[in-house]
């Protein structure tokens, strides 16, 4: 189909907005489009305009606006080349839906969200790249230049859970007319939002609470008029307490108990669970299984008992209450929340909230927790073949209560488009869900229960808000909700409302309008930590490319000429630094292989001299006795000899010992040891003289001067390596003379 032109009235003076939600499992394209605000100002003719431009579907009619293309952007981290077919089919259906003429001016953003941030930073720095790579050269969408954030700027980049919180919370907003200010609506609404993996809430505190928290994010909008609304909104994740983690968690801890208390002689592993319906056996391997027993990780068979009220209580202790709260006020797992008024603050949910409510029990909307608790029961206590008799009716019937019902126009037109298994898969887990979503809404954030005293029997949802405003809360505290008319609640529309109020002319001195994250003035101190890719160097160059010769360019070359050009630089740095530290290097390369020899030679020695080495053998003599030994003794005695130093090089030095004084006395030497005695000194066995001479001035060591030893001039082993170990020989024409 061609793209439309700007002949169309719809089209004149319509501005458009491209979102791509590249998320686990798909990838979704849509097209927002909305009123040039200056055309907009024009046609108000003067009237109010303190509300914000009108963001609406980029097509208009049919659902042209959206397209989705499978598996996710993710699943291309071993091969990022096969990004461009992957984005190929999404890339063209936006230039179908967008004039050519508008396309330039047109932003195009790819924002991944949870599959992305599972990858390792060298895998998101590559799918990144060639994700920008293929949108920029070919689509003339608007694209940002590179920067820090990523090689497309903040075109393509990885979003954090809370930026998500972010942009769901001002999609919400938007939608339900919570930033118009009026008498009966003072406050915002605030955002639930619940995955497999992750929960989140966004709200803004009161103005006291506002007042006392640092860690609050600033939402900045721009009205039609010009002026500035500004907003403190609270946002956080917990990670691990979506459905599916929440499950996994919980099998794990069904397991402990059961392992906790099962006989030795029992054979099969059979587990009774609550929050499966009755009668329905599953085979699960606990992932989270703690247990020292040998069986607690092997597979079990989960048996339901279908029941909702244990399944409260088993599923209560997963939200970890009691954990350490570093700053407090905390609502579970230890995470700072301000103190909320449900009195003021009322709470839209999405995602599994509505998923829960609405396709099993129809409960979607106002929240009723006893209307609520009373559908989980009995869909719980019903026998797992009763409830699979009912499905198989429905879907012959053609109106599948649930997922895979697809309706257009009010007529349900296919059932069953997500295949069966999913629909099962949904069915037998309904009963934990619910447990679960009951308990992160009052027993997690604390939200109140609306209860009369003599029970709530009767009530319907459509009756919710006329009996909390009896109880003087007002708006419904919590409503499940999928679309607001005919748009859906999405965190691309908090997105697309961002960029729109961008466009509206600032008045002076104001300062153009970002997304959140990105009006922090300190990151460091932010409670939102932005993810940002490694070091890309043709983003670099992208940057400086316009710069550079065109023989010089990466696309001439075949190769980045930063990236190498950084690698020289690493090398010459590393060579330089190893170069200026090659005497330490060498120096203690020899340390380490000289000692070996060291104590070769020392043993050596000892044995010459008839010490043994294992504790036997003779100790020294305490005096030689025979003139000649004795004149020997003189001659090798350091404190018998003159103070004229040895020549260097000299070859009458053989061996020098310890002083005679130390063995005749066995106490502390007067005398220092030398620089080579010291240097030479090892500890004797406890006891004995070991494979050398106890020195008292060395506290029992072992003193040896090794001619030969590095420490001395000659700066040779060779003297040591020639003699052998049991030759006692000594040449005496070097000590008597002929």
């Amino acid at each position: 189909m061609p793209p439309p032109t700007v002949v169309d009235s719809w089209l004149a003076g319509r501005r458009f907005g491209i979102v791509i939600d590249a998320g686990s499992s798909g990838s979704r394209l849509q097209i927002y489009s909305w009123k040039d605000p200056r055309n907009a100002r024009h046609d108000s003719g003067g009237g109010n305009l303190d509300f914000l431009p009108r963001v609406e579907k980029g097509a208009r009619e049919g659902e042209e606006w959206v397209t989705k293309v499978e598996p996710g952007i993710s699943s291309f981290a071993d091969n990022p080349e096969g990004v461009a077919a992957y984005l190929a089919p999404l890339l063209e259906h936006a230039r179908t839906q967008v004039p050519p003429s508008l396309q330039p001016e047109t932003p195009l953003f790819l924002l991944a969200t949870a599959g992305m941030r599972l990858l390792t930073p060298n895998q998101q720095a590559y799918v990144l790249k060639e994700t920008c790579t293929f949108l920029k050269f070919h689509s003339n969408f608007r694209i940002d230049d590179p920067s820090e954030v990523g090689p497309c700027g903040t075109s393509v980049r990885i979003i954090t859970g809370e930026e998500e919180g972010l942009f769901g919370w001002i999609a919400v907003n938007y939608l339900m007319d919570g930033f118009a200010s009026s008498d009966d609506q003072p406050t915002t609404y605030g955002f639930l939002d619940m995955g497999g993996a992750s929960t989140q809430i966004a709200f803004e505190p009161s103005k006291e609470e506002s007042e006392k928290s640092d860690n609050l994010m600033t939402v900045r909008l721009r009205l039609l008029s010009g002026k500035e609304i500004h907003h403190q909104v609270f946002v956080t994740t917990w990670l691990g307490y979506g459905t599916n983690q929440a499950r996994e968690r919980y099998v794990g801890q069904i397991v402990n108990d059961y392992e906790a208390s099962r006989p030795s002689s029992t054979a099969e592993h059979i587990v009774y669970d609550p929050c499966l319906p009755k009668d329905l056996r599953l085979i699960e391997r606990p992932i989270h299984a703690t247990h020292s027993s040998q069986h607690s990780s092997s597979t079990h068979t989960l048996v339901g008992t279908g029941s909702f009220e244990q399944c409260l209580r088993r599923t209560s202790p997963l939200l970890n209450k009691d954990a350490l709260c570093p700053d407090a006020p905390c609502l579970f797992n230890g995470v700072h929340v301000p103190p909320i008024d449900f009195s003021a603050a009322h709470f839209i949910g999405v995602s599994e909230y509505w998923y829960s409510s609405e396709h099993i029990f129809n409960l979607g909307g106002a929240y009723d927790v006893v209307q609520y608790e009373r559908a989980a029961a009995h869909f719980c206590e019903r026998t797992w073949n009763n409830i699979m008799e009912q499905h198989e009716r429905s879907r012959n019937q053609g109106h599948l209560g649930g997922d895979g019902e697809l309706e257009k126009n009010g007529q349900i037109v296919q059932t069953g488009i997500w295949g069966e298994k999913v629909e099962i898969s949904r069915l037998q887990m309904q009963c934990f869900k619910a447990a679960w979503i009951v308990n992160v809404l009052h027993e997690g954030i604390g939200l109140p229960r609306i209860v009369d005293p003599g029970g709530n029997s009767t009530t319907s949802g459509s009756k919710i808000s006329d009996k909390a405003d009896s109880k003087g809360l007002g708006r419904p505290a919590f409503q499940s909700m999928d679309t607001v008319g005919d748009i859906a609640i999405s965190w691309t529309l908090g997105k697309m409302v961002i960029e729109a109020s961008k466009e509206v002319p600032a008045l002076p001195s104001a300062r153009p309008i970002v997304d959140p994250l990105d009006d922090v003035p300190d990151l460091s101190k932010s409670p939102v930590k932005p993810i940002r890719p490694l070091i890309d160097f043709d983003a670099i160059e992208d940057s400086i490319s316009h710069r550079l010769p065109s023989s010089l360019t990466r696309h001439s070359l075949g190769f980045s000429p930063v990236g190498f050009l950084f690698y020289m630089v690493v090398v010459c740095t590393f060579t330089f630094i190893l170069f200026r530290l090659r005497h330490r290097i060498r120096h203690s390369l020899r340390r380490c292989i000289r000692k070996r020899d060291r104590v070769f030679a020392a043993e050596g020695y000892a044995m010459e001299e008839g010490y043994s080495l294992n504790g036997g053998g003779d100790s020294p003599p305490s005096r030689p006795s025979s003139p000649a030994a004795r004149l020997l003794y003189k001659l090798f005695d350091p404190t018998a000899r003159s103070s004229t130093p040895t020549p260097r090089g000299s070859k009458s030095s053989f061996i020098a010992v310890p002083s005679a004084e130390s063995w005749r006395s066995g106490h502390k030497s007067p005398n220092r040891a030398s620089p080579v005695q010291r240097s030479l000194t090892y500890p004797a066995p406890k006891g004995l003289n070991g494979h050398g001479v106890s020195d008292s001035s060395n506290g029992g060591a072992t003193s040896y001067i090794i001619p030969g030893s590095p420490r001395l001039h000659d700066g040779s082993m060779s003297s040591l390596t020639a003699r052998s170990r049991n030759s006692s020989r000594m040449d005496l024409s070097t000590v008597f003379p002929r």
